[in-house]
């Protein structure tokens, strides 16, 4: 209930414009105390004790709308054992708005505008939620998580209390539940024709240089080709290569670019496009295209282009994961060649050194407003918290029930049941996990500890991860909330800052403009307010430092 300790502390909060960490969290642990809003009015169907490894169950049935994400690759199904099993175990009726995969954050952003989402709005990565939170369109979840104990828990055994620093607004409150995850998990490289590259007697590449020294290889021995021909280009050019590539430079790119990269050495942010480790990395690729190892249309094919060159023997490189590994490449490459192989190996090291790069913290909820005023409210949070955060209910979520979708002989060690496929476990099986039964799906289904997240693991990729982790993971981005006008500024130079970069990333890789008018590009970016973009966030980062204490 208010008291009038509590109404002081958050009038003062309100006049300084900053929610102080030192009220909100307690010793750092990331926990929140309990919001200053009376919930008494809010308990229908909440359990009067729930904690830490409890089974939640409502003690009265109740419904929660939700937004899906619908993959084309697992459409969703009513008939779903998912949704069945879901009821019987928690009382719980979840009722979907099903949008498209292409459409979805389009369409979510829409609903949360006009005030027509969902309560529950999942699939939702860190950083998305920053647009809506002016509007008073979605909760405050930080306020709540008293009411989560698995997802304090967590939080406390991980030591992910700086990671969830890093996506607190200005108020010092986070909107976003994220997915939590015991340890980072990296998920692409490059994929190699290991048959070819025997018969040319090259070695599997450890680093960049000798990926250069393998292509150049390959070439010589297959002088019409391009060796090195990518995928996953659309809607993102080069989106996953330079995802991967870049860290090892140091930088951001691809689908992991953003204009602010921390600098820890000058204990600031910098402009990620105007870096030279940036300039450095494009420099790279540029050699590589220009000597003819990589396909030029590398950046802008579609996936099927780029797999037909693979499967026809036009290429023998490729950028990869180990689902694709063993489903788009390995099978239907023994089906056109014989005694064909490949292999992904870990992601090249660069000068940067060898580390592992990923958040811990992966895409999550974003909780409705209005579902505050329903007396289900702390019925909800507890399901939530046992569905996307208990260890029981991250196992229900990704394999199901057991005995009926599979079968375990202990800790993270799982089995899909005989005629039951999943991923790359059982490909010859009739039904499949996350299209007839609606587990392991993507909605429902991420984080968690490693033993769980690793018991679907191929052999590719339990090789994979063990090598990845014997790296030195990355340090998580120091916070730098910006107050709701400096977003909105913001907001209006990011977007074209960005597309310049991407334009000129392009550009700059394929030749067409050449790195010697790399400082003419940097003027360009600081004619539209680049330096003005970095003071604001640098800005940031210190005001929240030091608020912080």
């Amino acid at each position: 209930m208010k008291n009038s300790g509590q109404l002081s502390r958050r009038a003062l909060l309100a006049a300084a414009g900053f929610a102080g960490l030192t009220v909100l969290v307690g010793c750092g642990s990331g926990e929140e105390e309990a919001d200053a809003k009376d919930l008494s009015g809010k308990q229908a169907g909440a359990m009067k004790k729930y904690g830490v490894g409890d089974q939640f169950k409502a003690t009265e049935p109740f419904s929660i709308s939700i937004l899906h994400n619908n993959m084309p690759t697992y459409p969703l199904k009513d008939d779903w054992l998912f949704w069945e099993e879901l009821t019987a175990r928690t009382g719980v009726t979840l009722k979907p708005t099903a949008v498209p995969y292409s459409d979805y954050e389009k369409k979510r952003g829409l609903l949360i505008g006009a005030g027509d989402a969902p309560f529950l709005i999942p699939k939702t990565y860190p950083g998305a939620e920053t647009a809506f939170v002016s509007s008073g369109a979605i909760l405050p979840v930080s306020e709540y998580v008293h009411l989560m104990p698995n997802f304090r828990d967590k939080v406390r055994k991980w030591g992910l209390a700086g990671d969830l620093d890093s996506i607190r607004q200005s108020d010092g409150r986070y909107y976003l539940l994220p997915g939590l995850h015991e340890r980072p998990r990296p998920v692409y490289s490059l994929a190699l024709r290991t048959d070819v590259l025997e018969k040319a007697g090259l070695a599997l590449p450890t680093t960049w240089d000798e990926v250069h020294t393998v292509l150049k290889g390959l070439k010589e021995a297959h002088p019409g080709t391009y060796p090195f021909s990518d995928r996953w280009n659309q809607p993102e050019p080069g989106g996953a290569l330079l995802n991967f590539l870049a860290p090892a430079y140091g930088t951001k790119g691809g689908w992991g670019y953003q204009n602010a990269t921390w600098d820890a050495s000058a204990r600031k942010f910098v402009f990620t496009g105007a870096m030279d480790e940036y300039r450095q990395m494009l420099a790279y690729l540029n050699t590589l295209v220009s000597e003819g190892l990589v396909d030029p249309e590398s950046f802008t094919q579609s996936d099927d282009q780029a797999k037909q060159k693979l499967l026809s023997g036009k290429s023998f490189v490729i950028s990869g994961n180990s689902q694709v590994l063993a489903d788009e490449y390995r099978n239907n490459l023994a089906k056109q060649i014989k005694g064909s192989s490949i292999a992904m190996i870990p992601v090249p090291i660069g000068p940067a050194g060898a580390m592992v790069v990923g958040s811990r913290l992966e895409n999550g909820m974003l909780i409705s407003s209005k579902a505050l005023k329903s007396d289900t409210f702390v019925a909800m949070m507890q399901f939530v918290d046992w569905l996307w955060y208990s260890d029981a209910g991250q196992e229900f979520a990704k394999w199901g029930v057991k005995n009926v979708t599979y079968t375990t002989s202990g800790a993270g060690r799982y089995t899909p049941v005989d005629g039951v496929k999943i991923l790359g476990l059982n490909p010859g099986a009739k039904k499949d996990l996350q299209k007839d039964y609606g587990f392991s799906n993507g909605v429902f289904s991420y984080g968690g500890n490693w033993s769980l997240v690793s018991s679907s693991f191929t052999a590719d990729e339990k090789a994979f991860q063990d090598s990845m982790a014997r790296r030195e993971p990355s340090p998580v981005d120091p916070a730098h909330p910006l107050r709701a006008m400096e977003q909105e500024q913001v907001t209006l130079w990011e977007t074209p800052l960005k597309d310049h970069v991407k334009q000129n990333t392009l550009r700059f890789a394929l030749g067409r403009r050449p790195l010697s008018e790399w400082d003419d590009y940097v003027s360009e970016l600081k004619a539209k307010n680049m330096e003005q973009f970095i003071d604001m966030t640098n800005k940031a980062y210190e005001r929240f430092a030091k608020e912080k204490g």
